[in-house]
């Protein structure tokens, strides 16, 4: 056979999660390793391909294959697939490369009929688990693969429990079952058109189709969008013999991890049910007990399975999710995979694991992903508020969020678009829900407990989760929920704190996050493996303070028309864009330069001898203007109201002007060093206000090194002339001052044929700074404004491009320009400093892309600095590894 496309969990070839997936790939390790897993076998990735590349279609190869890995899977168990005497039965289960918590599809006790069933009655000697286990295989089967609605199931079963009094499903009988059995076929019939199906081979094939099929259902595609997971990976699927947790007291079901997810707490963390199926823990309809009740239950098996936790994590070096069954008094290990966490548990558990020798400090760092770290610069919630708590729940997921309430996904996704900050409230929530989790501020669930689907996906996300919170009465047809007299309806506003758990009424003030010290370690330890240097884009003192505080090595870019925006300062800028003369010019251009060389001073003092990259004005200067239609329908108003009036004619004079200025095209316009060839005297107004704030902060005793950027240079001769423009000016105020000025010229890269010529461009350039996001829209030709509202999106989610190039630096295009200018620069001047200024100085895979490159510097906003930071360390120790594999495989 050329293709093997099935594996038993026991085989001998140790095939990676690529082919095997994540799950798939763990279970046969801990099969090897001698862990009490249920048997059974994984189809791999490969056939899944296979599977999309037939126009989704099962090959009579993998089934032939299927069949005989099942004819194996019959001789160790000692049961028969679809034997009414002795059944075997099993669980069909995804398992992608990459986890995804409940994205796709799972279906269980598949192999039950009307036979089998019996046969499980007869052989467990327990009616009522038999029919409860067929009543959920047909609801599961029904739902995942007939694509009937849950709905009508669950509806069936509350009206049967309300009708007979119970008030849990513990409650029914066998017989209660068989009645509620006839009446979910007769849904099915209804629903799917067609009668349940009653051949096992039939069942097996076809929910393994639709395992295959949820590779790409919405909230799958959506998931991977959100976590960066390639979506031509494909998923494998798992097919288990099944353990039953619902077979009585003595059995159940949980899911734990290994530590504290939500914190990193080094201890045992999960739930679980007694008398239950695994799905009833993480579907979140019924509220589990903490694992620390189990000792007192079943001591011998939570002191077995304490063992096993310590024992995976010690083996995979990580904190692990582990899914476990008890049938019987038995423990069986269905699962174990890399935990989800919020940023803060990634730390504490990196910090400590290193303590506990369990991984160096390099590991360490790997473990952490960059992305997550922005969650730890969010603000809290003010301790010394005095807001009535209105209730609380179990605090699933850290964060402190405000928004308005609302009951449905869908409204939170629009609510959201339409720029309002919501807190989505569900009974519990579905893989389905996820768009509107997405979209959320938070999540608040009346059912569920700490490890349903809800907690999962918020603390994978970085976002706030309360779940379980059973004194919610939840009324979804009158969009609104009560908490004893008090009743909050959609559209009202609430607080949470997913740390506490607690809700209250109304906003609370929050306050600046605090660094912790575990975090502060970390980034330590980054610092001492990376090469390159992170800086941050600060306009202003307190931008420049905090980035010095989240412990940038200087300011990569500091935008000097920012420092026009203020209020205050509008009017002399716009008499200085008005001026019909040079002369009218310069004297506006005097006003601005005490305002200018102020600003200069203040993030001088700050860096305290850091580097600064200084760009000279950029814009267009119509950007300083006021909105032309505004001007046009003001100016209509005063002709019929007040026509001779001295503000009309002011206003047509501003209009005349507006219309001047006004461009085609303004982003590739009269901007950057356009515009100081053509009025020279802004930028020398500039440079005059960067060396007077130099010569003051010098004589306090503080260094500067200021690197002034002339933007958007095209070709050489605007920067030749650019750069003896700042060097005339400083070689002037060097002899009125007496002082020694130590400073750098160079530009921003952000046109190709800069670029493209950059071994030119840089026999005048002391240093290259890449603005990429400039550099994107002239390569592609992309309005980002217009691109990412009209039709940016659609080209990721149709694969057209891989990535937003906006968000993640398009390596095949831009970053061949990138790299073409970094080696014809250094060509020319080996001592080249080079950086990029974009906001991809902050993306953890463009950094990557900067540090193989040979770049000196990324530098992004303040607030992504430590995610920079530690991205830079991985960049530096990836390579370190590769490096040693590739020498290993030489020798």
């Amino acid at each position: 056979m050329d293709n093997k496309f099935v594996f038993l969990f026991d085989h001998s070839k140790n095939s990676g999660k690529e082919l095997l997936g994540g799950k798939g790939a763990n279970l046969a390790e801990m099969t090897r390793i001698g862990l009490p897993v249920p048997y059974g076998f994984t189809i791999t990735t490969d056939a899944c391909k296979a599977y999309y590349d037939a126009g989704k279609s099962l090959s009579t190869e993998v089934k032939s294959q299927v069949v005989e890995a099942l004819t194996k899977l019959e001789n160790k168990t000692d049961k028969q697939f679809g034997n009414p005497i002795n059944p075997l039965l099993v669980s069909v289960r995804s398992g992608a490369v990459h986890s995804m918590p409940g994205m796709m599809d799972t279906v269980l006790n598949l192999g039950m009929n009307d036979d089998t069933v019996k046969g499980m009655a007869e052989l467990t000697n327990n009616p009522r688990f038999a029919y409860d286990s067929y009543r959920r295989f047909i609801q599961m089967f029904s739902s995942v693969v007939l694509d009937v609605d849950h709905y009508h199931f669950e509806h069936h079963l509350e009206d049967y429990r309300e009708s007979k009094g119970y008030q849990s499903d513990t409650e029914l009988s066998a017989e209660d079952w068989k009645a509620i059995i006839e009446e979910y076929k007769s849904i099915v019939s209804k629903q799917a058109k067609q009668p349940f199906p009653q051949d096992p081979k039939e069942q097996l094939f076809l929910t393994i189709d639709a395992v295959f099929d949820s590779w790409n259902n919405q909230r799958a595609i959506l998931y991977r969008r959100l976590h960066d997971i390639p979506g031509h990976l494909g998923t494998a699927v798992n097919i288990q013999s099944m353990v039953f947790g619902n077979m009585g007291e003595d059995s159940g079901t949980g899911v734990a991890f290994t530590r504290n997810p939500s914190t990193g707490e080094s201890k045992l963390y999960g739930e679980y049910l007694i008398n239950a199926q695994g799905e009833d823990v993480v579907a979140g309809i019924r509220t589990p007990q903490p694992i620390s009740t189990l000792q007192d239950e079943m001591p011998d098996v939570f002191q077995q399975f304490v063992e096993t936790c310590k024992l995976l994590e010690n083996h995979y070096k990580d904190m692990q999710d582990i899914e476990f069954t008890v049938e019987g008094g038995k423990l069986f290990i269905l699962q174990t995979r890399t935990g989800k966490r919020t940023a803060e548990a990634a730390i504490r558990i990196a910090v400590e694991m290193v303590k506990e020798e369990i991984m160096d400090e390099r590991t360490a760092l790997l473990r952490v992903d960059p992305d997550q770290l922005s969650q730890l610069l969010h603000h809290r919630l003010d301790p010394d508020h005095k807001s009535k708590q209105l209730t609380t729940g179990l605090p699933a997921s850290p964060g402190a969020a405000t928004g308005i309430v609302v009951f449905d996904a869908d409204v939170a996704e629009v609510r959201s678009k339409n720029k309002e900050k919501v807190i989505l409230v569900r009974p519990e929530t579905t893989p389905d829900d996820i768009h509107g989790i997405v979209a959320s501020e938070a999540t608040v669930t009346s059912r569920g407990g700490m490890t349903s689907h809800a907690a999962v996906v918020a603390r994978g996300m970085g976002k706030a989760c309360i779940c379980g919170c059973d004194s919610l009465k939840i009324n979804l047809d009158s969009k609104q929920f009560s908490v004893g007299s008090t009743t909050v309806h959609e559209g009202d506003t609430i607080t949470i704190d997913g740390s506490t758990g607690h809700i209250f009424l109304g906003e609370i003030p929050m306050i600046e996050p605090e660094l912790s010290d575990d975090f502060l370690l970390l980034l330590r330890w980054a610092d001492k493996e990376a090469t390159m240097e992170v800086r941050a884009n600060a306009d202003n003192p307190i931008d420049a303070k905090k980035a010095l505080d989240f412990g940038a090595k200087g300011i990569g870019l500091c935008r000097t028309e920012h420092m026009f925006m203020d209020a205050s300062r509008i009017p002399t800028v716009r008499n200085m864009i008005l001026s019909e003369t040079t002369e009218e010019r310069k004297d506006a251009l005097e006003k601005l330069l005490p305002m200018q060389q102020e600003d200069f001073e203040g993030i001088f003092e700050t860096m305290q001898g850091h580097p600064i990259t200084v760009r000279l004005l950029d814009p267009p200067l119509h950007e300083f203007l006021p909105d032309k239609e505004e001007l046009l329908v003001a100016v209509t108003k005063l002709q019929l109201t007040d026509p001779d009036s001295t503000e009309l004619q002011e206003k047509q004079n501003l209009l005349r002007k507006v219309k001047v200025l006004e461009e085609s095209n303004p982003m590739l316009g009269h901007r950057g060093c356009r515009l100081g060839m053509i009025h020279p005297e802004i930028y020398e107004m500039q440079i005059i206000a960067i060396f007077n704030a130099m010569s003051n902060v010098k004589e306090k005793g503080i260094s500067v090194k200021p690197e002034i950027m002339i933007p958007l240079v095209s070709h050489v001769n605007e920067l030749k002339e650019m750069r003896q423009l700042v060097l005339n000016v400083g070689n002037r105020l060097q002899k009125e001052t007496g002082q020694d000025f130590d400073y750098l010229i160079g530009t921003m890269i952000e046109t190709p044929r800069a670029a493209l010529t950059a071994d030119g461009v840089a026999e005048e350039a002391d240093f290259f700074s890449f603005g990429t996001n400039d550099l994107t829209q002239t390569t592609y030709g992309f309005s980002r404004d217009d691109a990412e509202g009209k039709f940016l999106q659609h080209y990721v989610d149709n694969d057209i491009l891989p990535k937003n190039p906006f968000v993640s630096l398009d390596q095949d295009g831009v970053g061949k320009l990138v790299e073409s200018g970094v080696k014809l620069g250094r060509k020319t001047k080996p001592t080249l400093k080079t950086g990029i200024c974009g906001e991809h100085g902050g993306e953890k895979e463009s950094i990557s892309f900067c540090f193989q490159l040979g770049l000196d510097y990324v530098s992004c906003s303040p607030f992504r600095v430590p995610s920079a930071r530690l991205a830079t360390a991985q960049a530096a120790i990836r390579y370190e590894e590769s490096n040693r594999r590739k020498e290993h495989q030489y020798h």
